[in-house]
């Protein structure tokens, strides 16, 4: 089998290396963190960016991380099921689709490197606060702490929180694009 009937045969899976990457990156930089912070205490960066070590037992914005523990199970299962449900994505895609298989190895980055997480410690580990002086806080910032020290602060997170956050626009992005590209064409047959 020639290197052309490979590269056709695995498709938009070759952006995988992406994943890998991010996936490193991810796992290097929440050991580090682990490594040089103290829990909860905030380390600025530079104005309006801390480094700030919290573990997460829930989902985003620490949703069900009370629960009492089901929920590590049941947001693995999830990540591993959305995952598969991702790399099959990927493998359908044709190879005009390039940017939303950039898009979906990011979001898959992101699924494997929390879900590693949760799996070795059981919470997944957050190091990247955004806060700003205010008055009142926007959707999001937390209006807890605005009472407490005038800040509104931005739920801890890391890399891999990232990579699903950029994948995620990609894809979003490309669905309006399309979606654009579709009325103008139809605007212009009629």
């Amino acid at each position: 089998m020639n290197s052309k009937n490979i590269i056709d045969k695995i498709g938009m899976l070759k952006w995988l290396w992406i994943t890998v990457i991010l996936f490193i990156l991810d796992q290097v930089t929440k050991q580090w963190a682990e490594s040089v912070l103290i829990k909860f205490n905030p380390v600025e960066v530079v104005s309006n960016l801390n480094l700030y070590l919290a573990y997460n037992k829930g989902a985003a914005f620490s949703f069900l991380s009370d629960a009492g523990g089901w929920q590590r199970w049941f947001f693995t299962t999830i990540a591993i099921v959305v995952s598969v449900a991702l790399i099959y994505w990927m493998k359908t895609l044709k190879s005009h689709e390039r940017s939303s298989a950039i898009g979906l190895a990011f979001i898959l980055s992101g699924a494997i490197g929390n879900v590693t997480d949760r799996i070795l410690f059981g919470h997944v580990i957050d190091f990247i606060q955004f806060y700003y002086q205010a008055d009142s806080c926007l959707p999001g910032f937390s209006y807890y702490s605005l009472m407490q020290t005038g800040q509104c602060i931005w739920p801890a997170f890391n890399i891999a929180d990232s990579a699903i956050a950029i994948g995620a626009t990609i894809l979003i992005f490309l669905a309006l694009k399309e979606a654009y590209q579709d009325w103008k064409h139809k605007r212009q047959a009629d």
